[in-house]
């Protein structure tokens, strides 16, 4: 069997050769890099299975390593954990966000370097699983254009990004860099005021997009899109998507279509806003997300007081009162974040 092979990037020789010497005996083959610049010229040539970065380094730091590998096909969906001194929480966020998969604080020991190694390799082998939801979907987009198997190449290219609960995906204001498909988990877009106050203008589950106004109209993203819980993206970056919307009209007009569905699911939650009761707008909250879960029987919503709120429009007090109402009527049941739905058809017909 073919061993794997793990590029380590670190300027401190006594760390580099010590964790170089763990890996081996592991039976890894391992590539040693004294410097950014060397390890991105390492990674090209050797294609490694796995990359280990230190962050602070001269020449080039971790974070320049990690864009740099982004930028090329061939190495962006390489897994990289970074080594790192600097236990901040900002500093490992930045990572993650970059699209690190995971982090390893020095100092570190045996058994924690080789669970990190083996859990990032194992999902790595898992990654067809995820692609299959994305392929299937993309080929129903792209039904009967003779260019379906180069499409499935460039979505096989991409790399699956696993996002923490509450981790941001994008800014409001931040520079499109494509749209991105949920594999697993769920994704909410929310828009703050002036004052603060935020209102969740989009929640994605399994096989849905987002981000996609900002691609057509070239625009910086308009929303924040935050993880809800643990969830797995695949990013489809602009260039490709520009080419793809270009040469299959049938993939445009099905983009324009989801497109379509979210305006008009903007234009209804906008209704709700300004007519409806806060009664009325926190049934037709859950039922949305009843909606969303696709779910057979008694269904079970884990959301947040706070997202109820951004979602409905109203103070987090006001929501614990209305769910409260709502228990004592026999239409859910509630036990801290988790909220079961007894009476989805009560919700339904709530009157305003």
């Amino acid at each position: 069997m073919k061993k794997q092979k793990i590029l380590i990037i670190e300027d401190n020789d006594d760390i580099r050769e010590s964790t170089a010497e763990i890996l081996e005996l592991a039976d890894f083959e391992v590539f040693e890099a004294a410097n950014g610049k060397i390890g991105v010229e390492m990674a090209n040539a050797n294609l490694p299975d796995l990359i280990l970065c230190d962050i602070m380094m001269p020449e080039l730091d971790g974070y320049g390593v990690l864009y740099l590998l982004n930028k090329n096909p061939l190495t962006t969906a390489i897994p990289f954990i970074f080594l790192t001194a600097k236990a901040e929480r900002m500093d490992m966020r930045k990572g993650m966000e970059m699209g690190a998969d995971d982090y390893l604080v020095k100092p570190f020991d045996d058994i924690e370097l080789l669970n990190a190694i083996e859990s990032r390799l194992n999902k790595k082998a898992k990654v067809e699983q995820f692609y299959s939801k994305s392929i299937d979907k993309l080929t129903h987009l792209a039904a009967g254009n003779s260019g379906i198997k180069e499409l499935d190449k460039m979505i096989l290219e991409r790399k699956v990004r696993s996002i923490k609960k509450k981790q941001i995906i994008y800014y409001e204001g931040d520079t499109v860099s494509g749209i991105y498909l949920v594999l697993s988990g769920k994704v909410k877009t929310i828009k703050l005021s002036e004052d603060g106050r935020e209102l969740l203008t989009g929640m994605y589950g399994p096989d849905e997009y987002f981000g996609i106004p900002a691609l057509l109209l070239n625009e910086p993203y308009t929303e924040t899109a935050e993880a809800l819980e643990d969830t797995t993206v695949c990013q489809l970056p602009k260039e490709m998507m520009e080419e793809l919307l270009h040469r299959y009209p049938d993939v445009a007009r099905q983009f324009i279509h989801i497109l379509s569905n979210n305006l008009l699911e903007k234009e209804e939650q906008l209704l709700q806003l300004a007519y409806h009761s806060v009664r009325k707008r926190m049934a037709e909250v859950l039922v949305r997300l009843c909606k969303q879960e696709k779910q057979e029987g008694l269904i079970s919503l884990r959301i947040s007081r706070d997202n109820l709120a951004a979602m409905a429009g109203m103070a987090t007090e006001t929501v614990s009162r209305i769910l409260s109402d709502f228990k004592d009527e026999g239409i859910i049941d509630r036990r801290g974040s988790q909220i079961g739905i007894l009476d989805q058809p009560k919700l339904q017909q709530m009157k305003n």
